[in-house]
């Protein structure tokens, strides 16, 4: 069986950026857009649910705890159709397709970063914090300037494979019609109909490129935090 990839060099701009600068963004720009701006607010939701799920305050403990596994036993699939439909009902007019998506993947991973933010706080020793509380400092005091700052470092590693997962969870949005790469290349399919192998081998390629050096970099993270903290 003899393959053609010549399709890719004639549609390699298409599956860069879309159509941008003469219509929409879209392709693997598109694709690392909804991946960062989803990362960033999903790390400031993690951080706040993950501090309300050790807050001292039991209903405020159970609550935020409830809401997280909820999410999490969710779809995302079906986060992404929620807001699709639930936000332009929300602000009573249209909404671009972009932005209920990264609403779905902040919203669903901010879950998992909540576990993350969590995870690293119980795991710095308790004695740190009953020891800055004995020094003066009042207990939110001690959890922003004591425990957070080296639970965030020790939570690095977990958020950079976080992010990892979220490039990949992108490639549903090609569901509500979002152009990012997935969605492109099987624009692109469409249209030619004959090279299905080689459109989708790359796109492969691609997500395992661009996984493998965010995981790479995790890695790299993970060694030189270790080394900083001995």
């Amino acid at each position: 069986m003899d393959f053609d990839f010549s399709v890719i060099g004639r549609n390699i701009v298409y599956f860069m950026i879309g159509q941008y600068p003469h219509g929409h963004l879209g392709g693997i720009a598109l694709t690392l857009y909804l991946a960062i701006v989803s990362c960033v607010l999903s790390f400031i939701g993690g951080l706040i649910l993950g501090l309300l799920s050790v807050s001292p305050f039991r209903i405020v403990r159970y609550v935020t705890v409830v809401v997280i596994n909820a999410i999490r036993g969710i779809p995302l699939l079906m986060v992404i159709f929620w807001m699709y439909f639930l936000l332009p009902a929300l602000v009573g007019g249209p909404m671009p397709e972009a932005q209920t998506v990264i609403a779905a993947l902040t919203i669903f991973t901010s879950a998992y970063m909540a576990e993350i933010v969590r995870a690293g706080i119980e795991g710095i020793e308790k004695g740190q914090t009953e020891a800055a509380i004995s020094t003066g400092l009042r207990p939110w005091q001690a959890m922003f300037y004591i425990v957070l700052p080296q639970g965030l470092r020790n939570m690095v590693p977990s958020f950079v494979n976080q992010f990892v997962s979220l490039i990949k969870d992108t490639s549903l949005a090609f569901i509500v019609g979002v152009s990012e790469l997935t969605h492109v290349a099987t624009q692109i399919n469409n249209r030619t109909m004959v090279y299905p192998t080689e459109i989708f081998f790359f796109i492969a390629i691609v997500y395992f490129v661009i996984c493998y050096a965010f995981t790479s970099l995790s890695r790299w993270l993970e060694k030189r935090l270790t080394w900083s903290h001995r």
